[in-house]
């Protein structure tokens, strides 16, 4: 089924009346678009960073675009949208309060973009794998990792994957205690136990990341106990930090964005053995060096960088 899509031009100061006024008038599916940069707040709970090329300016205008089922008067909407742009127009900046007019079809917006994640080789001997794609090309000694990130972050095709799980071969021993800050999805975890490690504990502010981690664990059939994750910030729970607990960890993975990484150096050492590692990524080049002098003020040995594309990992011991 083909729903008719109308969008309005207008301004950021506008967006919210203009939505409340479209859902009082029972349209659904409102979709707001506009270059309003992220807060801070935002950026954490999202765990992104972005680098200057992919940030637009933001220039006060703003699209709202709405759907409606085709068998609906489109005419006669369009009058009432108009009518009321007209009343908030007196006393609101609306822009331009333009309609324009197009057709989508009926999907699972959800999940549509499944069609795009197909089985891949990260390594010559790691395989990730959708849940409901099958791998071909499968060697006797290829470890497959199958995943549903469902709508928590991380497939392990982004470079800052990448680069966590080439770090974690390289430094993970046999039967290693691994705390994966800002767990996700769960991949860096599962890809740790089936690289050898003992057991793995996760955290992650997100709860749909805590639940996709479960799904996956259980998808991976990864053994009950061998890994625990948990909701919450280490930055601000202390009864949290006591439960991961101090000194127990051989390896501290963080795949997040520097503005986290920087005040985790802080505290990440409490959680580590003597000889630990703190593998990190997410690190957007531009602020690199600035990673790197905070860990080192915070009592680490930088052991190895290594870039990829834009992005940086950085390990420290």
């Amino acid at each position: 089924m083909k729903w008719n899509k109308i969008t309005i031009d207008t301004t950021v100061e506008a967006t919210d009346m203009i939505s409340y006024e479209l859902s009082e008038m029972g349209i659904e599916g409102i979709e707001v678009e506009d270059h309003v940069p992220l807060t801070e707040e935002e950026r954490k709970k999202m765990y992104v960073d972005l680098l200057p090329d992919e940030i637009a300016p933001n220039d006060g205008k703003a699209k709202i675009s709405c759907y409606i089922e085709p068998e609906e008067d489109l005419e006669s909407i369009s009058l009432k949208i108009r009518e009321m742009l007209s009343d908030i127009s007196r006393f609101l900046d609306i822009g331009a309060g333009t309609l324009s007019y197009g057709e989508t079809e009926d999907k699972d917006w959800i999940n549509n973009w499944k069609q795009f994640f197909k089985p891949f080789r990260l390594d010559d001997t790691i395989i990730i794998k959708p849940t409901w794609e099958k791998a071909e090309n499968v060697g006797p000694d290829d470890i497959i990792v199958e995943i549903d990130p469902g709508t928590a972050f991380g497939t392990g095709s982004h470079e800052t994957t990448r680069l966590c799980i080439s770090q974690i071969k390289r430094f993970l021993k046999p039967g290693a205690k691994v705390l994966d800050l800002g767990c996700g999805s769960g991949i860096l975890s599962i890809i740790a136990l089936k690289l050898g490690a003992g057991s793995v504990v996760g955290t992650d502010i997100d709860p749909n990341a805590i639940i996709a981690t479960q799904e996956n664990l259980a998808v991976n059939h990864v053994e009950d106990g061998k890994m625990t994750a948990y909701e919450g910030n280490l930055l601000e729970d202390e009864e949290l930090c006591q439960r991961i607990g101090d000194g127990q960890y051989d390896i501290v993975v963080a795949n997040i964005l520097a503005d986290v990484i920087i005040p985790l150096s802080g505290i990440a050492r409490r959680f580590m053995k003597k000889d630990g590692y703190f593998i990190t990524s997410g690190i957007i080049n531009t602020k690199a060096e600035e990673v790197e002098q905070v860990m080192r003020d915070n009592g680490f040995t930088i052991v190895d960088v290594i870039p990829m594309g834009e992005w940086v990992s950085i390990v420290g011991k």
